[in-house]
């Protein structure tokens, strides 16, 4: 049995280098509350929650799948807890739509949540592919970008990530709830201290604590808690083995092949121009030139050119990122629900000040891991 489901309520917390005046079971309570009222429902009417968490060394709290339905006021319900590194938050959400979708449940509460500050480790971990190599995620994401830009020089430098940066802070200034609300210049960008080259510290997220909580309800609920659900019209996910020898950083296949698949599933030929908008995960400046062309948006080697141009800019042809993106509030892998949060609510027509006008379909994007995890979710106004 498969059912069409939407999402009909969403929440998030302010996103901060320190919450202090939470622990992480309050920090998960506090974006759920918010979602469940947004939805005009309680935790009642929840038929069972989806928990997107971390490795308890990053949290600072172990087994969290045993405090979450107390902390949530849903003691009782079914809870499954979802952890697929940078893209916890959006598999929380997805398994949260098989869910619903299967007959099993009519009204499901995803959540997820990072709370950095409290973190007792951090790296990448070995694995069987890669045993005995462990990195900082900033030498990762070094990595790739010097591949990217090695190989589509002069197309593509130094200052197009600069640009990017620039253009998500810009955005990030509208949004209440970004962690960093400071816009800064391009030239700003490049004049920031060197981290690993060729990124510099202000093409680098922040670590933020933070939340996000949606409610995915079967259409019939639907249609009697929301005006204008965010129906879901696509998914696509897709994982690769870590630090693989072949592995092309610079147009990761992970994500080629999850925007295949969801754009099959949404009936979707023509990305650029069927889509409004995209979110995607913009961990590292450099990374969001490549992921929208890894997405189909445009031509390899073009993505310099998108955002040179104003095309990703928030009142350009196609914006991207008019949330700030992960660049502007990074809440761990919470952050990867909040890019399917922000694509949504500009589908709903409510994401406040940085609304895009006109906005019918928009994707939401997340990478996790070593790079080899990748998800894709399209949300359309019409089921």
């Amino acid at each position: 049995m498969t059912r069409a489901a939407a999402v009909v309520g969403a929440g998030q917390t302010v996103h901060a280098d320190r919450r202090t005046d939470v622990s992480v079971p309050e920090l998960a309570r506090e974006a759920a509350r918010r979602a469940l009222e947004d939805a005009g429902i309680r935790a009642r009417d929840v038929d069972a929650v989806v928990f997107g968490s971390g490795p308890e060394s990053w949290e600072g709290v172990n087994r969290p799948e045993g405090w979450i339905g107390p902390a949530l006021g849903v003691p009782g319900k079914p809870i499954l807890r979802v952890h697929t590194g940078g893209t916890t938050g959006a598999a929380a959400t997805i398994a949260a739509f098989y869910h619903v979708t299967s007959g099993m449940f009519d009204v499901v509460l995803a959540v997820a949540c990072d709370k950095p500050s409290e973190r007792v480790a951090g790296g990448l971990p070995d694995d069987e592919a890669g045993a005995g190599f462990t990195l900082d995620t900033r030498e990762l994401a070094a990595m790739q970008a010097r591949q990217y830009i090695d190989r589509h020089y002069p197309e593509v430098r130094e200052e197009h990530g600069a640009m990017v940066v620039a253009k998500n802070r810009g955005n990030a200034a509208k949004n209440p709830f970004a962690q960093v609300r400071t816009p800064v210049a391009a030239k700003d960008v490049m004049a920031s201290p060197p981290v690993a080259t060729p990124l510099k510290e202000l093409d680098c997220p922040p670590l933020a604590d933070g939340a996000a909580a949606l409610v995915i309800a079967d259409e019939r609920r639907a249609r009697k808690i929301a005006s204008r659900p965010a129906w879901f019209a696509g998914l696509g996910t897709c994982s690769a083995g870590a630090f693989m020898p072949d592995f092309d950083m610079a147009y990761p296949e992970p994500c080629v092949r999850a925007a295949q698949i969801a754009y099959q599933m949404a009936w979707i030929y023509e990305p650029l121009r069927e889509l409004d908008l995209v979110e995607v995960y913009d961990a590292f400046s450099f990374q969001e030139l490549i992921w929208t062309e890894a997405l189909g948006f445009c031509n390899p080697g073009e993505g310099g050119k998108m955002v040179e141009q104003g095309i990703t800019a928030m009142d350009g042809e196609f914006p991207v990122n008019p949330s700030g993106g992960i660049l502007s509030a990074n809440p761990g892998g919470a952050g990867a629900m909040l890019r399917q949060l922000e694509a949504a609510l500009q589908v709903m027509g409510r994401a406040g000040e940085h609304q895009v006008p006109g906005v019918k379909k928009a994707m939401a994007h997340s990478w996790g891991g070593a790079l080899q995890f990748s998800t894709v979710t399209i949300f359309s106004h019409r089921m």
